[in-house]
């Protein structure tokens, strides 16, 4: 019985939205079930999935908070 956590930034994913959408989660859980089908032959209905937010302040990358990095990235000529 596969227990999948899918960890997202909370923010959203288009202009206007300040997080991940129903929508766009029952996507995400589809599709990793599916994968899990297919690859595993682990049945749908034994496969759970969750999907987490995480606020931006409570994510890093490269030692640092995510939108500090995102800014360093951004203002490095690479």
């Amino acid at each position: 019985m596969p227990f999948v956590t899918i960890q997202v930034t909370r923010e959203g994913s288009t202009p206007g939205h300040d997080r991940v959408t129903a929508e766009e989660k029952a996507k995400l859980i589809a599709g990793v079930s599916q994968l899990l089908l297919e690859v595993l032959n682990k049945p749908l209905d034994a496969t759970f999935v969750v999907v987490e937010e995480v606020e931006l302040d409570n994510w890093g990358v490269g030692g640092l908070p995510v939108l500090e990095y995102r800014r360093q990235r951004a203002a490095s000529p690479d």
